[in-house]
């Protein structure tokens, strides 16, 4: 893998061009190397996307693991905004997720398997810590439970039943998170979710 500001401007370039339209040619150009120079790290663009998505799903994960170590209260901890997780969760209208869905789906289906799982962790580690706060149940599996958190929240561009231009997306994402809240917490967290959260202290 090349170091992070290569990866980082190449993923800038992918984002802002997408998959398909940029090519090797550009990103040698762009940063006045060779082909043959490229080529020697990457053998091909699936490789660099690979990495680049890889790259990318790294620094969310990485703030997401900040933002625990810095919010202790399990409960406020979900209802955390992180400028770049927002934007890792509203990319799937992007021209480079587009892109990736139509001319790289196993590349595209490989980097969501794994931003579920690595996603899915984290939730369950929230869940783990919300137990011995009292917050939250444990009468409920976490390992499903954190997979239905991530398809819930990945579900506004992706799902058909959600009218997108009528449910602006910071709506949903509040609604779905009571949803899913609600629906771990024990007694106490909803106590906490509706004298705090649910009053706009956290949020």
């Amino acid at each position: 893998m090349m170091d992070k500001k290569f990866l980082e401007k190449v993923a800038d370039l992918f984002i802002e061009n997408g998959a398909k339209t940029l090519t090797m040619d550009d990103i040698a150009k762009e940063f006045g190397m060779s082909k043959k120079t490229l080529y020697q790290k990457y053998t091909n663009k699936d490789a660099l996307l690979s990495d680049v998505l890889q790259f990318k799903l790294d620094g969310v994960i990485e703030k997401l693991n900040q933002l625990d170590i810095e919010v202790e209260n399990a409960i406020e901890r979900m209802f955390c905004r992180d400028e770049e997780i927002e934007k890792a969760v509203e990319t799937n209208k992007s021209l480079l997720i587009r892109q990736l869905i139509k001319y790289y789906p196993a590349i595209f289906n490989q980097h969501m398997m794994h931003f579920s799982e690595r996603f899915s962790e984290v939730i369950i580690h929230n869940i783990l810590r919300g137990r011995e706060q009292g917050y939250y149940r444990h009468d409920f599996d976490e390992k499903l439970y954190g997979k239905m958190f991530f398809q819930l929240i990945m579900s506004y561009d992706s799902s058909p039943f959600f009218n997108t231009e009528k449910i602006e997306r910071t709506y949903f994402n509040n609604e779905a998170m009571k949803f899913f809240m609600y629906a771990i917490t024990t007694e106490k967290g909803k106590d906490y979710l509706k004298n705090t959260v649910c009053k706009g202290e956290t949020i």
